[in-house]
């Protein structure tokens, strides 16, 4: 009996010491420089489907200077704060430390390292002295106490993230008090994938290797959280799902993905992503525009249309065409002006003062064509797939259109956004824009094609054959390394002298009116009424005598037009102008300008009678005869000033109205004169 007691303490004291041996363990843990936070929340504001048994990471914040991810799990309804605060601002100098650098970071009680990072612009690998410093205070301070710092404008919170290879929306499960990425993907997935990017896995691995990592971020599913735990108010799940789906394309938390719009800053997410995960040092803004200003940069090309009528118009336009370039012909930051001397021979006329590497593929090229690529073979494709459910084809929809935004947008943040503006490389970009429109209107030239206009990326055919059409896309394909596909054809087309304005009737008999006054949105309703239905006229035009049937009822509409006007059979509310404001109305009324443009002398009248009138305001105004108003001649006034359509300035209505449906109508041989007496069979050409 004894014996079994001694034996039992035995038992009991070993069962306590593995106990106590494992209590202090996780307390070493817990304590640690990683602590875990968990927090129950109430019901779900959204009703859950799918149980989702890991953790999204929605934010970052600090509490001075330690870092708290804040994560969410679906499944038991809980927040996650994941605490660290062994991490340290730092900032990078030259090595070695010049003595006025010393003394900067002695100001700054910082602790220096030598270290090696890949140089962007050069490919070496270059010594740099690694400050690390204590507070935020003095990692804010580093960009006015040194003269060359790098990656000292970037956000501490998200210095952490990249360092850590997070990703921001994506789902984690907690491994050993660890974040780790979990990218489930079914097989079928995976083979879909393989069999439609297979093209990319030898002819551009790394490029292959982005697609697929956003692929596996994208195809992950998105928890109902409450918009509280994101402090948002309220917050539809649609709009919720794209947020998750920018914060994981983009780096960036949640919240911001759901209200920002700034997409420059997106984009400097991405190459801050990238560049951190690679070890390469990320240049200065100095750097990255290569000690030039930020300046205009030459735009793209538009050929002169040829004005005129034209029968089955069918027009072609490249791909996300500047996205493509930048894909297609390596434009990147590193790769414009590379420092190889054989790579100088690459160049084009277009932008023949630069030259692109044939070396090293660019990081920015793969990470837009990784993008492009994306919209073009999946997500446009699923959202047409009739075999899928529509809340999935919807989903595809506006996640291409989203990254259809960040694509197109890659080149205008190379001209002038801070920490993203490379002069070389916008020059490039627009100039083998104009080298491809260029080309290719040539080249349909020598096939004895005929275009008849080219903006930017669209080019015009006139009554072309398939299988010329199909010719000149696959010759682009081959020989521009372009796509080029049919965007949509005309029945009619009219093409003015005018770049940037024409009309056109689509097959369906819808018209489709670009660029044209009449139309303009602060035209009268009046003149913008007239103008659909001479255009309505049109709609079934196909051979030359309907178009000239058509021209007679032209005619008559605009022949109407001009009698409603001058029996004053118009309601005032159709002939209101309204115009935007670009200038304070008050400083344009102490200018004491002679004469002051209508949209102005309409202000003026309001703030007469006390209304407020600012810059950027819209003013509603109704052309009346000439009169005196302080002094000066007033031609308009507010639409509530005015008592009768007897006041409107019948001539000046006429005038207006036939000079914007004239610039339609000119390539008709339809001249309008601009004489009120004049007989309306003279204003047209017979």
């Amino acid at each position: 009996m004894e014996q079994t007691t001694i034996e039992q303490r035995y038992l009991d004291w070993i069962y306590w010491t593995v106990f106590l041996i494992f209590a202090f363990s996780l307390h070493i843990r817990l304590s640690s420089l990683s602590e875990t936070v968990i927090c129950k929340i109430s019901n779900s504001y959204f009703s859950e489907k799918t149980a989702l048994d890991f953790y999204h990471l929605l934010d970052a914040k600090t509490e001075g200077r330690i870092v708290i991810l804040k994560f969410y799990n679906a499944k038991t309804d809980e927040t996650l704060e994941k605490k660290d605060s062994s991490y340290r601002p730092y900032f990078f100098l030259s090595h070695p430390l010049s003595k006025s650098d010393e003394g900067g970071v002695q100001s700054l009680y910082g602790e220096v390292q030598v270290v090696k990072r890949r140089d962007l612009l050069t490919d070496e690998l270059k010594e740099l002295t690694k400050v690390t410093v204590y507070t935020l205070d003095s990692y804010r301070r580093a960009g006015k106490t040194f003269e060359t710092v790098w990656e000292n404008e970037i956000e501490y919170t998200r210095s952490y993230v990249y360092d850590h290879d997070l990703v921001f929306g994506a789902p984690y499960t907690i491994v050993e008090d660890q974040p780790v990425l979990t990218t489930n993907v079914s097989q079928e997935a995976l083979t879909e994938f393989e069999d439609t990017f297979a093209y990319a896995k030898t002819a551009d691995p790394r490029k292959y290797a982005q697609i697929k990592h956003w692929f596996g971020l994208l195809r992950q599913p998105v928890p109902r959280v409450k918009p509280e735990q994101l402090g948002l108010k309220e917050a539809s799940f649609e709009r919720l799902h794209h947020a998750f789906m920018l914060a994981r394309i983009a780096n960036i938390p949640v919240a911001e993905a759901y209200q920002s719009r700034r997409v420059s800053d997106w984009l400097k997410s991405m190459i801050y992503t990238c560049l951190r995960k690679n070890d390469v040092l990320i240049p200065t803004s100095t750097e990255l525009r290569r000690g030039l200003k930020t300046h205009r940069v030459p735009g793209a090309l538009t050929v002169q249309p040829k004005a005129g009528v034209y029968f089955n118009t069918v027009v072609c336009d490249f791909e996300s065409l500047y996205p493509s370039l930048i894909d297609s012909f390596n434009l990147s930051y590193e790769t414009v002006n590379c420092p190889h001397k054989e790579c100088a021979v690459n160049r084009i006329n277009e932008c023949a003062q630069h030259w692109v590497c044939t070396k090293r593929r660019g990081f920015y090229s793969i990470l837009i064509g990784a993008l492009k690529d994306l919209r073009i073979h999946w997500l446009k494709p699923l959202s047409k797939n009739t075999t899928v459910p529509e809340q999935e084809r919807k989903n595809a929809e506006i996640l291409a259109k989203l990254l259809k935004l960040i694509s197109v947008s890659s080149y205008g943040v190379t001209v002038r956004i801070h920490g993203l503006a490379c002069p070389p490389l916008a020059e490039c970009i627009t100039g083998y824009g104009r080298w491809a429109l260029q080309t290719t209107w040539n080249t349909a030239e020598a096939k004895g094609l005929h275009p008849t206009y080219g903006d930017t990326d669209s080019i015009f055919l006139d009554n072309p054959q398939p299988t010329q059409v199909e010719w000149l896309i696959k010759t682009a394909e081959e020989k521009l390394r372009l796509d080029l596909a049919i965007e949509k054809q005309y029945s009619l087309c009219v093409l003015p002298a005018a770049k940037k304005a024409y009309f056109g009737i689509l097959p369906d008999g819808k018209p489709d009116i670009k660029g044209l006054t009449a139309i303009k949105s602060n035209s009268p309703r009046f003149i913008q009424t007239v103008f659909e239905g001479c255009v309505k006229e049109l709609s079934s035009v196909k051979t030359l005598e309907e178009y000239e049937l058509a021209k007679k009822k032209i005619r008559a509409t605009v022949k109407e037009a001009v009698r409603k006007l001058k029996s004053h059979g118009v309601q005032l509310e159709d002939l209101v102008y309204s115009v935007k404001l670009y200038f304070d109305p008050n400083e344009r009324m102490a200018a004491n300008v002679k004469v002051m443009p209508q949209p102005y002398q309409c202000a003026v009248q309001l703030l007469d009678v006390g209304k407020k009138v600012d810059k950027r305001d819209s003013v509603h105004f109704v052309k009346v005869k000439p009169f005196n108003y302080k002094g000066k001649t007033f031609t308009v006034k507010p639409m509530e000033h005015v008592k009768s359509v007897q006041e409107i300035n019948v001539e000046d209505y006429v005038r207006n109205m036939t000079t914007a449906l004239e610039q339609t109508f000119a390539p008709m041989g339809m001249k309008l004169e601009q004489k009120l007496e004049t007989k309306i069979s003279d204003w047209f050409g017979k």
